[in-house]
């Protein structure tokens, strides 16, 4: 393959228009960025969160009754799951989250299913708030170290600061912009979802660093086709994630909570790197070639 004569990244329509095409990811950064603002002003957080992280009650039924109709009868802010058997894809059981005391739940659901609910038909999980809040605030920290040490090793690698700073831009965007969307959705974010940003962090170093290791340092190209060459290995890398996430994700939505939470975020992240790594970090660091004359 000649990559010199490549039409996807032609000299005079890339040189013309790559600043633009950055201009859109940071678009895309800065709009999602807006949201969060706004939606922490009017909830007092980034995002909602379920009980795990929040305090309060699990209450299991083994039942295969329509989740929809006990939805219903719950008092607002209670979330119901589908439990499903990994085998079948049959439901087994649904679990209703809540703030509100067992107490208070408990009757709702009898009345609506016409029995007693004992420990033989169910089981109650209760998390206190001050361990929930603990448990946020460490994964929180994770997230944050996380980042710290990604511009650390990128800076250590190529000893300048342009380079570091559009690696955590790519990472920024790869975060928010799933939360914004997550959040657009009212979706409640539990101790797995924050595990699968962590994960996008790490996703989104490998393709950044990736793309910016190619365009500084393999000079025997000039600096679109060293940026093509990259983005030839990297979106294969990402496509190919993306359908094997998003396979993971119909395969478990009805089966595993937890699972298809993780398998939902990853897939919003994925796409969204598309964006911030060949859009946003591929036009910072072809200004900074030509900048330094690094052709």
């Amino acid at each position: 393959m000649n990559m010199a004569n490549e039409p996807m990244l032609n000299k005079n329509w890339y040189d013309k228009y790559y600043k633009l095409l950055g201009l859109l990811a940071f678009i895309l950064m800065f709009s999602a960025l807006s949201y969060l603002i706004y939606f922490y002003f009017k909830t007092g957080d980034i995002m909602y969160k379920d009980v795990g992280l929040t305090g309060g009650t699990i209450l299991t039924v083994n039942s295969d009754a329509d989740i929809k109709e006990i939805q219903k009868i719950l008092p607002e802010g209670s979330t119901v799951r589908k439990l499903s058997n990994i085998q079948t894809g049959k439901q087994v059981a649904f679990s209703v989250e809540t703030n509100k005391d067992v107490d208070v739940i408990k009757p709702l659901l009898e009345k609506k299913m016409g029995y007693n609910l004992t420990e033989e038909n169910s089981s109650t999980e209760f998390t206190g708030s001050s361990l929930s809040a603990s448990f946020y605030k460490e994964l929180r920290m994770a997230l944050i170290i996380a980042f710290a040490l990604m511009a650390i090793v990128v800076f250590f690698i190529f000893k300048t600061s342009i380079p570091a700073i559009a690696v955590l831009q790519a990472g920024f965007t790869d975060i928010i912009v799933p939360l914004a969307i997550i959040d657009l959705m009212g979706f409640r974010v539990s101790g797995a979802g924050i595990a699968a940003f962590l994960m996008l962090v790490g996703y989104s170093v490998d393709t950044d660093i990736l793309l910016t290791n190619r365009a500084l340092r393999k000079r025997e190209l000039k600096v679109n086709q060293r940026i093509f060459s990259a983005f030839l290995t990297g979106i294969t890398m990402t496509i190919t994630s993306l359908i094997a996430v998003l396979l993971a994700f119909f395969v478990t939505r009805n089966i595993s909570p937890v699972l298809s939470e993780i398998f939902m975020i990853l897939s919003i992240g994925l796409v969204t790197d598309i964006f911030s790594t060949w859009l946003g970090n591929a036009a910072i660091l072809k200004w900074y070639c030509e900048k330094k004359k690094i052709y």
